[in-house]
């Protein structure tokens, strides 16, 4: 049983991952979201990642299998709920800080990590913080996962 819910939470990770590319993609590009959640679906986009080691050397490597119906359903309630969700975000920030003016991939992290803290109750709140801190880590090298962590407790403790 170990093994089932280990590939499980891979694939919950994976979704994760897809649906901060698609979040970006929707904002960025000029796909509806249904497009979009289909393109990720039949493996034309998303399929392969940039595999860097942090020595100028990068290679592409397959992108673990992903929950389509957990990815989807993310994705899609992000996109319904992205006016609000950006009003709470700029709500927590500190003074000086403006959630418009964030990295576009940093914004589609934040979008979509509120969004699982408000409607993901079965999920522990660490758990989703670790998620998400975990991903900033994997597209920033500076600050932001520090951040990440910091606004998505601060954010967790008012909304759960």
């Amino acid at each position: 049983m170990g093994n089932f819910v280990s590939e499980k939470i891979k694939k919950k990770s994976a979704a994760r991952l897809a649906a901060v590319q698609a979040t970006y993609m929707i904002e960025y590009g000029q796909l509806s979201v249904d497009e979009v959640i289909k393109d990720f679906i039949s493996g034309e986009v998303g399929h392969y990642l940039i595999d860097d080691d942090g020595y100028d050397h990068e290679e592409l490597v397959e992108a673990a299998d992903m929950d389509t119906a957990y990815f989807s359903s993310l994705t899609r309630g992000v996109h319904e709920k992205k006016e609000d969700m950006e009003k709470s975000i700029a709500h927590f920030l500190r003074e000086g800080w403006v959630f418009d003016r964030f990295d576009g991939t940093l914004r589609a992290l934040l979008l979509c990590a509120t969004y699982e803290l408000a409607n993901t109750t079965d999920v522990d709140v660490k758990v989703l913080i670790q998620e998400y801190v975990d991903l900033a880590y994997a597209f920033f090298s500076k600050n932001e996962p520090k951040m990440v962590n910091a606004l998505l407790d601060t954010i967790a403790k008012e909304i759960r």
